[in-house]
């Protein structure tokens, strides 16, 4: 049940910084288990059920007068007893416990030191004994009432089971993350500091064929020799590029999302962790929808242009006379047919952006000229809402960059279009043209209706509309700023947009003068 609630819990949006937690947890565990034995005041150390000491903390160091590298791995027969060391451990193992045993020290100067023994067995997560904790108390230099010793050795036994509480605790996490990494459903990777490869799980050993064995403390650079990985580590880089949710291909129909994330702690970097998510599913679904919006819109402009010449026919009288309502009714239709075939062809133009076929044909274009031409198409309109309209251009009249054309008037409509449907009556609409030495900018700033915050990240998104957009102007596909968005990134330029809900919005691009690689003619 445990494990699958950490695997819900790691299919979210965050699902790769909820590991880098889980280890940062590990570590501070590992780190607090390290600090309460090192600084404890007591003198403390853990012997096997071989009675060999295995470890030390600096006060046992000070008071036996023995360092760690002469004490550890000898017996404790070397400082106590050997007849009553021994009564002592067997009882500890039987009991469990032993408090308050005074017995004779011998320090490494030759002297020896009354003091008071405290153990505790030690057992490891099947409840087998794996030694025991030794305490110690020197008798010699306490002066304390039997109220204060009392206190003392309670300390000392909650520090002993606090410890062995903590080490549980550590396994526990320890098994819990290993758990959740073995079974996690996307491939994980994790780089050192240094990039020497130290984790890999076995989803991402099924992905690309390999076995840890073969791979773990490798640097990256040395996982080239490998094949099936040279692709991804291309794709990476030597010094492990940060990436978030950038999509990689490996073989034919496998494609995946894969982000970097660099985990630290307390500021000291740890690592990289590289997560392989596979979209293969997903992407194949969008491309046969995408397939199918394709073959839908395809079949239906052929009868949509029938309705539209038919309905034209009757409208010009080439069908005989036509009555004042029946022209009502058949003009409602040819504007509404306009509408569908609009739609249709959006939704052509959008399926051949997503499968790569939007091509751009780039030429000379005067920027001044074709945003007028769009300008031109809204005459009408801004009249009709009595729309106060102002065009900012530079002094000179012609302003050339190497582009599409068409395309760039489209966006510019786009923008004026959108402008001219979400300002009120009254309101005020310019068009700002400017340049610099490499770059042409082109903004449509309106007064009109603005963006609500919390639905600005979609704004160019497909489909997506503006509930107050929705309510001003029911009609409308939420394609065009897709698209708009699809034509100036294959420009090598920059598009996007400020708006405030009821203070207007402004819309821009800017374009390159001359796109790197784009020559006269190409496509």
């Amino acid at each position: 049940m445990l494990l699958t609630w950490f695997q819900n819990l790691f299919k979210t949006e965050d699902k790769a910084k909820k590991i880098s937690l889980l280890l940062t947890d590990l570590a501070s565990l590992e780190n607090y288990i390290s600090d309460l034995f090192s600084f404890s005041p007591l003198p403390i150390c853990f012997v096997s059920p071989l009675g060999v000491v295995l470890e030390i903390n600096p006060a046992f160091e000070k008071t036996s007068g023995f360092s760690a590298e002469e004490i550890i791995g000898e017996s404790i027969e070397k400082i106590f007893n050997k007849r009553e060391i021994v009564l002592l451990s067997q009882e500890t193992f039987l009991e469990g416990a032993v408090t308050g045993r005074e017995l004779q020290l011998l320090k490494k100067e030759g002297s020896f030191l009354t003091v008071q023994l405290f153990t505790r067995v030690r057992v490891d997560e099947e409840s087998r004994p794996i030694g025991y904790f030794l305490g110690i108390f020197d008798l010699s230099e306490i002066k304390r009432t039997n109220e204060d010793l009392r206190s003392a050795q309670a300390a000392l036994l909650n520090i002993l089971e606090d410890s062995e509480e903590a080490r549980k605790r550590i396994e526990e996490e320890k098994d819990k993350t290993q758990a959740i990494i073995t079974n996690f459903t996307d491939g994980l990777f994790f780089f050192d500091r240094n990039h020497f490869l130290v984790l890999i799980n076995p989803k991402a050993e099924e992905i690309f064929a390999v076995k840890d064995r073969k791979m773990i403390g490798r640097q990256i650079t040395d996982l080239k020799t490998f094949p099936k990985l040279r692709s991804l580590i291309d794709f990476l880089g030597n010094e492990i590029r940060e990436t978030v949710r950038a999509e990689f291909s490996f073989g034919r129909d496998s494609i995946f999302e894969v982000s970097v994330i660099p985990l630290d702690q307390d500021g000291v970097n740890l690592g990289d962790l590289v997560v392989l998510h596979d979209v293969s599913r997903e992407k194949m679904v969008e491309r046969l929808k995408t397939e199918f919006v394709s073959l839908a819109a395809h079949q239906l402009r052929t009868p949509l242009s029938a309705i539209k010449w038919s309905v034209k026919m009757f409208l010009d009288g080439d069908l005989g006379k036509v009555g004042r309502k029946q022209k009502e009714i058949l003009t409602k239709t040819y504007q509404s047919n306009e509408r569908m075939i609009i739609l249709v062809n959006d939704l052509l133009s959008v399926a051949r952006i997503e499968e790569g076929k939007y091509a751009l044909t780039f030429a000379p274009v005067d920027i001044v000229k074709t945003c007028q031409a769009a300008i031109d198409l809204f005459g009408d309109n801004f009249k009709k809402k009595r729309l106060k309209f102002t065009l900012v251009r530079p002094v000179k009249r012609t302003i050339l960059a190497f582009a599409d054309g068409e395309r760039i008037k489209f966006v510019v409509q786009n923008f004026l279009d959108n402008a001219s449907k979400y300002t009120p009556t009254g309101g005020k609409i310019s068009c700002v043209i400017t340049e610099t030495a490499r770059t042409i900018r082109v903004e449509v700033i309106d007064s009109g209706i603005g963006i609500k915050e919390d639905e600005q990240k979609r704004v160019f998104s497909k489909f997506f509309r503006a509930p107050e957009a929705v309510l001003l102007e029911p009609t409308g596909s939420g394609l065009g700023l897709y698209m708009a968005k699809n034509i100036i990134e294959g420009h090598g330029g920059k598009i996007g947009f400020f708006s405030r809900l009821g203070k207007g919005s402004t819309f821009y691009f800017v374009i390159p003068k001359s796109p790197a690689g784009k020559h006269n003619g190409s496509k």
